[in-house]
């Protein structure tokens, strides 16, 4: 089990910069956690959940273990009226599907490439502002 207390290092800004984000265990099912910053209220959401569900055999094949991260945080946005601003989220889901028996380092290494990725702002840029591929 995950713990009840996390602390994210994050670079904000993606600089050199940390800030320490703490989340708290807010919510917990089976095959599900929910974590809540300090920042976050019922109409300023700051929550992760981390999610999994067990591998399912396939004759000689041991299946694959499948777990999500997914982060929502609220931003304000322009609304479609001049002048008005409405609370919107922002969420990033990241998606785990690793075989049964894989091994550490291989699944290290294909972490560090979505990192990779997902740091670098050229791409995720032209990604996610205007909207190409």
């Amino acid at each position: 089990m995950q713990n009840d207390n996390i602390t994210l290092h994050v670079a904000k800004s993606n600089t050199a910069d940390i800030t320490d984000v703490n989340f708290t265990r807010y919510d917990e099912i089976s095959g599900r956690s929910t974590y809540v910053s300090d920042q976050h209220t019922p109409g300023n959401r700051d929550m992760f959940s981390i999610t999994r569900s067990l591998p399912k055999r396939a004759g000689n094949f041991k299946g694959v273990g499948k777990s999500t991260f997914k982060y929502t945080v609220d931003r304000s946005v322009n609304g479609v009226e001049w002048g008005t601003a409405i609370a919107a989220p922002i969420i990033i889901e990241v998606s785990f599907s690793i075989p049964v028996g894989c091994d550490i380092a291989a699944v290290l290494e294909a972490r560090q490439v979505v990192v990779a990725a997902l740091d670098d702002d050229t791409l995720m840029d032209k990604l996610n502002v205007q909207l190409m591929v």
